[in-house]
C-alpha cells in the first residue's frame, strides 16, 4: 500500500487535474438520460471545468458544482469538491452546511415537478449520507497529514531537548571541576608563589635565589595556565573536545534564526552590558523561544530588546498557537532556572499568558549586574 501511495504521490497534479475532470464530464453524460438545454450543459460545464482549481478554491468550486447534484442523484464533480474541501478546511460548520446543500440538491426532483414527499425525505436520507463520505475522508487525510508533521515535531523537541540535557550535563561536571581546581589547586600554587618570592628576597646564596626566582617563575605561570583552564571548563559546549565559549547577546540573531519558528528581533543594548547579564538574557530568549516551539505550534514570536534607567532586560512574545498542540516530555524546571539566574543578578522574571492567548517572558537585569 506504501508503494502505490509512493507512485500515485509521483503523478503530477495537473494531471490527476485533468483526468478528474474528464471523468465528471463522463459521469455527467453517462448517467443522465433526458435531453439537456442549453442552461443545463453550460452549469455542467463549468462544475466540471471548475474541479481543475479546486485546490486553489475549494469553496467556490463546490458551489459550481452543486447544479450537477440537481441533475443526478449520485455526481463525481460534487463528492470530488466536498473532498477536496474537507481536506482543506477546519470549519465544522461550513462542512456540515456543505452536506447538508449537497444532500438537498442531490435530493431536489429534477426537472422541477410535484414529488412524493416520502420519497424525496428518502433520497434526502441518502444523499445526506453519500456527502458525509467524501467528508470523513477528507477529514482523516487532513487528521493524519497533523498527526504525521505533530510527531516530526515531537521528535525533533526530544532531540532538541536531549542535546540540552547533555549540555547542561557537561557544563555541571566541568562547572565542579573548574571550582576544585580554583578552590584547591589556585590556591597551593599561589602559596608556593608566594614563598618563592619571599625565599628569593632573603635568601643570600646566589644559585638560591636562582633557584626562587624560578620557582617564583614556574608557579606563576601555571596560574596563568590554570586560569584557562578554568575558563575552559567552565564554558558550555556541545562536544567534550571543542569547548565553546558562553553565548552573549552577538549570538541572538543566529539563534532567532535557528528557533525554527517565525520570529522577530527588535531593539539593541549597549556593548557595556556585563557578561553575566548577557548571558542571562540570550538564555531567557533560547528558553522561551523552545517554548513557543514545543506548546505554541505555528505560533509567531518576537524578541525586544530594552533599556531603562539603570536597567537592561528583554520581553518575548508569542502569539496564540495555529494548530492543536501534543503535551510533549519537559523538566517543567526552564523557567525556575531562568528565575535563579535572574535572582542570582539582582534581578526579576515575569512570565505569563497574554490577553490574546499568547505567552510573554520578560526579564529584567540591573546595569551593574556581574
Amino acid at each position: 500500500m506504501s508503494r502505490a501511495r509512493a507512485v500515485w504521490q509521483r503523478v503530477p497534479t495537473p494531471v490527476i487535474d485533468l483526468v478528474l475532470v474528464a471523468v465528471a464530464a463522463v459521469d455527467v453524460l453517462v448517467v443522465n438520460t433526458w435531453e439537456y438545454s442549453g442552461t443545463e450543459v453550460a452549469l455542467a460545464a463549468v462544475g466540471c471545468v471548475a474541479l481543475a482549481f479546486r485546490r486553489r478554491f475549494p469553496l467556490a468550486v463546490f458551489l459550481l458544482t452543486l447544479p450537477i447534484a440537481l441533475m443526478q442523484e449520485v455526481a463525481v464533480a460534487v463528492l470530488a469538491a466536498l473532498f477536496t474541501l474537507a481536506e482543506r478546511s477546519r470549519d465544522r460548520r461550513l462542512l456540515s452546511v456543505c452536506v447538508v446543500l449537497a444532500a438537498v440538491a442531490s435530493s431536489t426532483p429534477w426537472p422541477l415537478a410535484e414529488a412524493d414527499r416520502t420519497m424525496t425525505l428518502v433520497f434526502f436520507v441518502y444523499g445526506l449520507a453519500t456527502s458525509v463520505a467524501p467528508v470523513l475522508f477528507g477529514q482523516l487525510l487532513q487528521a493524519q497529514r497533523d498527526l504525521a508533521r505533530r510527531l516530526a515535531e515531537i521528535e525533533e523537541a526530544r532531540e532538541h531537548e536531549r542535546n540540552l540535557h547533555a549540555q547542561a550535563v557537561l557544563a555541571r561536571e566541568r562547572a565542579q571541576l573548574a571550582r576544585e581546581m580554583h578552590d584547591v589547586v589556585s590556591h597551593q600554587v599561589s602559596l608556593i608563589a608566594v614563598r618563592a618570592g619571599a625565599l628569593q628576597v632573603a635568601a643570600k646564596n646566589a644559585d638560591a635565589k636562582e633557584a626562587a626566582r624560578t620557582i617564583r617563575s614556574l608557579s606563576v605561570t601555571t596560574l596563568d595556565e590554570l586560569r584557562t583552564m578554568v575558563t575552559l571548563l567552565r564554558a558550555s559546549g556541545g562536544n567534550a573536545t571543542e569547548p565553546t565559549p558562553q553565548p552573549t547577546l552577538a549570538d541572538l540573531r543566529k539563534l532567532v534564526a535557528s528557533s525554527g519558528t517565525h520570529t522577530e528581533l527588535t531593539g539593541a543594548l549597549p556593548p557595556t552590558v556585563g557578561t553575566p547579564a548577557q548571558r542571562a538574557l540570550y538564555r531567557t530568549v533560547q528558553e522561551a523561544l523552545t517554548n513557543v516551539r514545543k506548546h505554541a505550534p505555528g505560533a509567531h514570536a518576537r524578541v525586544e530588546l530594552w533599556q531603562d534607567r539603570d536597567g537592561v532586560g528583554v520581553t518575548v512574545t508569542n502569539t496564540p498557537p495555529t494548530r492543536p498542540s501534543l503535551s510533549l516530555p519537559g523538566s517543567q524546571q526552564g523557567l525556575v532556572g531562568l528565575r535563579e539566574r535572574a535572582e542570582i543578578l539582582h534581578g526579576t522574571l515575569d512570565a505569563g499568558p497574554t490577553a490574546e492567548g499568547g505567552y510573554r517572558v520578560r526579564l529584567r537585569v540591573p546595569l551593574s549586574a556581574d
